[in-house]
């Protein structure tokens, strides 16, 4: 086995965990600036009536981004404004999608009492406790010491890398077991674009990262990702065998695949 593997999440744009809609690429690749004021516009499409911010700069060509659900049209200075919404036109499933895609996406977190946060496909409620001196999971309540509210966001998501640390290492010695294949090194990744990855260590080791916020996903998902990384320690491709392997330990992992993909947009920025 050599070079290295990974396991995407299902995002077309991913600049923050699990967030709501921010800057990203423009729709022709490049890094959109910042956005400017402009002039808000109306355009009539085949799908409905489409609002977006229309900006002249310095640029060659016509570019749009998506900003927070909001769309942007830049163009040069002079280029007339019927040529730039006939360009909005052309890219107008482009724009439904990425539009789409932030009208789905949950908000960031705020963390209060009584807030819920999703661990291993339930949903847990956040209580405060002005005895607790750290966190712990009571039931389906996740506690925190009420006299460090501020501190909450860190100690929630330090308490759920630890748990998913040790979940994830004991999966992972189940799985090897099942798929006959050496033990490899675990270590929780922080990616904003894949659940895992897999690749060697020197002669015959290997290491494997899993994306911590799989701890939020039920457990069978959780096992078809430790499944499809410890899979390339057989083959380093996505090829049928690699898959064969694969389907030996988890016969479902199509539709697993299928909802780890409809769920991880649905977690939220934590």
């Amino acid at each position: 086995m050599s070079g290295l593997t990974q396991l995407e999440l299902p995002f077309e744009f991913m600049p923050t965990p699990f967030g709501s809609c921010m800057p990203h690429t423009d729709s022709d690749g490049q890094k959109p600036p910042k956005p400017g004021k402009g002039t808000l516009r109306r355009l009539r499409l085949a799908s409905g009536e489409l609002s977006y911010r229309f900006v002249r700069a310095r640029r060659r060509s016509i570019g749009i981004s998506i900003d927070a659900g909001q769309l942007e049209a830049r163009a040069p200075r002079h280029t007339p404004i019927a040529e730039v919404e006939a360009f909005i036109r052309q890219k107008e499933r482009w724009i439904a999608r990425r539009l789409d895609e932030c009208a789905r996406r949950p908000p960031p977190m705020r963390w209060h009492d009584g807030a819920r946060l999703p661990l291993l496909g339930r949903m847990i409620t956040l209580r405060g406790d002005a005895g607790a001196a750290g966190v712990g999971l009571v039931n389906d309540c996740l506690i925190l010491p009420a006299s460090a509210f501020r501190q909450w966001p860190r100690q929630a998501i330090e308490w759920l890398q630890a748990h998913a640390l040790a979940l994830f290492q004991d999966r992972l010695s189940h799985f090897t077991a099942v798929l006959a294949v050496p033990l490899p090194s675990l270590g929780l990744s922080n990616a904003k674009t894949q659940w895992g990855s897999c690749h060697k260590t020197g002669r015959d080791g290997a290491r494997v990262l899993l994306n911590w916020r799989l701890y939020h996903l039920p457990l069978r998902l959780i096992d078809y990702v430790v499944v499809h990384e410890l899979a390339h320690l057989k083959e380093l491709n996505h090829s049928a065998r690699f898959w064969a392997v694969v389907a030996s330990a988890v016969p479902d992992h199509v539709e697993a695949r299928r909802e780890l993909n409809r769920l991880g947009r649905l977690l939220p920025e934590l």
